[in-house]
């Protein structure tokens, strides 16, 4: 392996069945596989990276994410082609899932840079970026 690739990243999250229910199809979507499953907490892996999502205790609910705060802004992910990220776009909103920028969807990047913006059940937000 070389160094410095991304071996996992881990979210909390305020509700992990809706997490999982959501990022579980998105992960498959992009070629990820479960890896490990227990009892507060999933992860799906992809290759030699794997992320992984745990339910956040009660005492620790009380402050909401906000990607404007610091810490975690959002979590990128390639696509293989704008075809992919037009696919996705549609199963997003056959989900009811909302686009973000939609009245700049897909250049909201930019006009060099196509790609769909969404947000998780905590308001985290995805990219999905084509070549």
């Amino acid at each position: 392996m070389a160094h410095g690739l991304i071996h996992h990243i881990e979210l909390y999250v305020t509700d992990l069945n809706k997490s999982t229910a959501f990022w579980g199809w998105f992960l498959k979507e992009l070629g990820y596989t479960p890896f490990q499953k227990w009892d507060g907490g999933q992860s799906w892996k992809l290759e030699g990276t794997y992320l992984v999502f745990v339910q956040t205790e009660e005492r620790f609910l009380d402050i909401p994410y906000h990607r404007c705060r610091v810490g975690l802004n959002h979590l990128a992910f390639h696509a293989s082609s704008r075809e992919f990220v037009d696919e996705i776009t549609k199963k997003l909103q056959q989900k009811g899932i909302t686009i973000l920028y939609s009245d700049r969807h897909p250049f909201a990047g930019g006009k060099d840079h196509y790609a769909v913006y969404f947000e998780d059940p905590d308001r985290v937000k995805v990219e999905l970026v084509a070549p």
